[in-house]
């Protein structure tokens, strides 16, 4: 044979194989995102008998369920059905074996209980181990370490996505795609429509959207604290995070809800890492903690939940945590190399953080000591320096499509009528940025946390694209739907049931040869029903809506409408509150909560004044409530153990003139209290 001949054939050799690696693996659904939703999806799809293929960008599947978020938000379990609860049935298989017990007793873990069918809390390795487990008794074709191309990756035509390629130059085509990532890259490359950040509440006609500063209570500073480079000098500027542009209440904005992660320590010694400073510590990241300290906030900044073998679930907490506030704004559309530029600045925050509070000198004594006996769970993460592999991307883009889900969703004011899964959680946004306030102050702002006070149906067409759009594409995560829905939603077992769902409608979408938006809802509904997913809202689990200030007598000024000052927490856990909560102050800082209540009263003359409150027997028997009055101020006791006297809503403190000029004014305070204090509306009837 000839050279000519060798280096011909050897041409075409390699033109052959070019060929070969151009061509793209065809299957019925490729999902692209390994997250807790993208493994139920895929799961599903290989059960219905359909082709598949789970493309994940990082190294392992599960998402936040694999990453620390053992803690598992759920609201109401009896919605859960499907592959998610099968999922939690199996976590609670695996605790009941006594070997997998090796760092405590299981009878001494109050979360493990033998008769439930299913187990809420667990370690990051047992979640992905099942992960694995289902996705291979399913026979998933898992691919990892390939991320979409999103500049040139997706070819959409005639309205269907066609194929998605890799950075790497991998191709898959599929009859139907879901975008199970927390970003909705696949949605934004495929040219859905989509947004970002706080709609402004008159978008929808809603009032817990957009800028929340009247709200801003939990998760908040109790002590003023100096927001200045140098104490008291504006003209040093700003500490980081801080701005002073904060908006209005109600209005939109950019600002997504803080991210952070989710730890796993433990304070077992042999099982144990030391916190240690991280390489890139920016001591001015951790100013505003410790200065707060100084200001007086003693609270330990850590919402630490255990997890089995003494392990836990650390979350934000107070006013300055885990949250890495005002510093994930860019993420949502940032390119692949900036988004792991903020992703490594948070790791470095968190880790500096926990550094921070287990050694600074400035932390209180008590802090310290209480931090530095946890340490990096030694047997989590071993391949990620025992760090999550997932930041909790709270939320990114969100789609706009035919059905935009909402408050008025959550509430139940608006009820679906093609539902593939149920919602329960608060409608939970984190903090959105911090400010300075009128006083020269910092504060936060953003957070948001109010009961749908039950199920809610989650729509069909809110995880399918306008068909004018896409209609073959599906998108269970970053679903269409308002801030403030999404902050309900954005729960993992959510996930997983609307990732189940959406994989039942492309398998049938594609028996049916239709478009995903055409599917008829009564073949969906049947198939979710058989499988296990719950579509009505269970009899009994609606909790009666607070009573609507505007039907009530008098004058009514509601919580929302009052001063609060210190550790006040919203709550609508005892019904027959006003409006949409009530306050609670968690039994802490005793003598230093009270909330405000300016009266608004034009006309002078006698006034019989009321509160309510939800009663209880772990609430204080003696509340001291203050009256401001034309004649001075009166002090009234108030057992809130007891129902009070008018409609089991409201007590009646006493009646008192009033000028009409508005400096009338009820103050309640838990100073001295011995159970938890309620504030919720006073009430004004003239005399």
């Amino acid at each position: 044979m000839s050279d000519f001949t060798r280096q011909a054939i050897a041409a075409l050799l390699v033109l052959c194989g070019s060929l070969t690696s151009l061509r793209a693996d065809e299957y019925d659904v490729v999902i692209y995102g390994g997250t807790s939703a993208g493994a139920a999806a895929a799961i599903q799809t290989s059960r219905m008998g359909k082709s598949v293929v789970l493309i994940e960008p990082k190294q392992h599947i599960g998402g936040l369920t694999i990453s620390g978020l053992g803690w598992t938000d759920s609201g109401n379990k009896a919605v859960i059905g499907g592959i998610s609860r099968e999922f939690y049935q199996r976590i609670k298989k695996h605790y009941d074996n006594e070997e997998t017990w090796v760092h405590e007793d299981r009878a001494g873990y109050g979360r493990y209980r033998p008769t439930d069918d299913a187990m809420w809390t667990f370690e990051p390795h047992v979640a992905e181990n099942l992960y694995l487990e289902m996705l291979d008794e399913a026979d998933v074709e898992v691919v990892l370490g390939e991320r979409l191309d999103r500049e040139d990756g997706v070819v959409v035509k005639d309205g269907r996505i066609e194929s998605i390629t890799t950075v790497s130059g991998k191709t898959y085509s599929g009859e139907r795609f879901i975008d199970a990532t927390y970003e909705g890259d696949l949605m934004a490359a495929a040219g859905v429509s989509y947004t970002v950040g706080r709609e402004s509440n008159s978008v929808y006609g809603e009032t817990l959207n957009g800028v929340q500063i009247a709200r801003a209570r939990s998760h908040q500073f109790i002590r003023p604290v100096d927001p200045y480079v140098k104490p008291g000098d504006p003209s040093s500027g700003l500490l980081p995070g801080i701005n002073t542009n904060q908006g209005k209440d109600g209005q939109g904005d950019h600002r997504v809800q803080a991210y952070n992660y989710r730890l796993c320590i433990t304070d077992v010694r042999d099982n144990q890492i030391p916190f240690a400073r991280p390489e890139g510590y920016e001591p001015e990241q951790y100013e505003l903690l410790l200065r707060n300290f100084e200001a007086g906030d003693s609270r330990l900044p850590l919402k630490i939940d255990m997890m089995p073998n003494r392990k836990t679930d650390v979350n934000n907490n107070h006013a300055v945590s885990t949250d890495f506030i005002g510093m994930n704004y860019d993420y949502p559309e940032a390119d692949d190399e900036t988004r792991e530029e903020i992703l490594r600045k948070h790791e470095t925050y968190v880790r500096g953080l926990m550094w921070t509070l287990a050694t600074h000198e400035r932390v209180p004594d008590a802090i310290r000591k209480e931090v530095s006996r946890w340490g990096w769970a030694q047997d989590e993460w071993t391949d990620n320096n025992h760090w999550p592999y997932w930041c909790y991307i709270r939320e990114a883009r969100r789609m706009i499509s035919d059905y935009v889900q909402t408050e008025h969703d959550c509430k139940r004011d608006r009820l679906c009528e093609d539902p593939v899964g149920l919602g329960s959680y608060n409608m939970d946004s984190h903090n959105c940025q911090r400010y300075v306030d009128e006083n020269g102050h910092v504060r936060n702002e953003g957070d948001v946390q109010v009961s749908p006070g039950g199920p809610y149906l989650i729509s069909y067409r809110s995880i399918v694209p306008k068909q004018s759009e896409c209609s073959n594409l599906f998108v269970p995560v970053c679903l269409s739907a308002s801030h403030i829905a999404y902050g309900s939603i954005r729960m993992e077992p959510v996930f997983m049931i609307l990732g189940q769902s959406a994989a039942t409608a492309a398998c049938l979408s594609i028996d049916k040869d239709c478009a995903v938006q055409e599917l008829d809802y009564a073949v969906l509904e049947e198939r979710l029903s058989k499988d296990g997913q719950v579509l009505a809202i269970p009899e009994g689990s609606v909790r009666p809506k607070g009573l609507n200030p505007k039907k009530l007598d008098g004058i009514v000024v509601d919580d929302t409408a009052a001063k609060k000052i210190g550790g006040w927490r919203s709550s609508g856990s005892v019904s027959g509150f006003v409006a949409d909560s009530y306050l609670h102050d968690n039994n802490e800082l005793q003598g230093e909560t009270r909330i405000e209540y300016p009266l608004p009263i034009s006309q002078s003359g006698n006034y019989e004044v009321r509160v309510s409150y939800t009663p209880n027997p772990n609430r204080a028997s003696n509340v001291r409530v203050v009256v401001r009055h034309a004649k001075g101020e009166t002090e009234v006791t108030l057992n809130q153990r007891k129902k009070p006297g008018i409609d089991g809503v409201f007590e009646k403190l006493g009646e008192f003139e009033f000028r009409g000029d508005g400096t009338g004014m009820v103050t309640i305070s838990n100073d001295g209290a011995d159970g938890h204090v309620i504030a919720d509306a006073v009430q004004l009837i003239a005399k």
